[in-house]
């Protein structure tokens, strides 16, 4: 198992889950390294309710498994449409998805505050088809605007992680989504998971 440490030694990290495929292997990762995570779900960008529903269904399952915390945010969609009008026509890394890291981590970084969390991370860099450094400048800037708090800027793709992320999708048959969550990423022709589509 990767051997990793939390900013400042910290063993308690609220983590920003998408969905479960993309927080299996982190959570088990954290656990193994003695880092307890509190799952924080908020994603008003998935699209539509019933696919929001099914992925947090999913990661209900796994979290409580393994004995954690699950926060679960409140859904707006059409408050997420709201943040992100007039980037409808970006493409996936574009504006747009830089934009919607934004909301999520602001969300976490305020959740984190409140309930005492110095340290937060997200799931969201885990996943091949988004930019890390895009990810990565989200937290930088939602952690920036609060004293002690640190975003966490692990890499989670490598280390066997992103091997260890498959096959636990096999062991507990994770619903594997084709789309990033929106319904731009979904009917876009240039959607990467249109490719694995049979």
């Amino acid at each position: 198992m990767l051997k990793i440490n939390a900013p400042n030694g910290e063993k308690r990290v609220l983590l920003h889950s998408c969905c479960a495929p993309c927080s299996a292997a982190i959570i088990e990762c954290m656990l193994a390294n003695n880092i307890r995570p509190t799952v924080f779900f908020f994603n008003p960008n998935i699209y539509p309710k019933e696919e929001y529903e099914h992925r947090k269904a999913e990661a209900v399952r796994f979290v409580e498994s393994q004995g954690l915390d699950f926060v679960d945010a409140d859904y707006d969609y059409q408050l997420w449409r709201e943040a992100v009008k007039g980037l409808e026509d970006e493409p996936e890394r574009g504006l747009r998805c830089s934009k919607c890291f934004l909301i999520r981590l602001n969300a976490t970084a305020q959740y984190a505050v409140n309930q005492g969390f110095t340290v937060f991370a997200t799931t969201l860099a885990s996943s091949r088809w988004k930019s890390l450094e895009q990810v990565n400048k989200a937290g930088r800037e939602a952690a920036s605007r609060y004293e002690n708090l640190t975003f966490w800027e692990q890499n989670w793709r490598k280390g066997g992680l992103q091997e260890r992320r498959n096959a636990l999708l096999k062991e507990h048959q994770f619903y594997n989504q084709r789309y990033c969550g929106c319904e731009f990423s979904l009917l876009s022709s240039r959607n990467p998971y249109k490719a694995q589509e049979p």
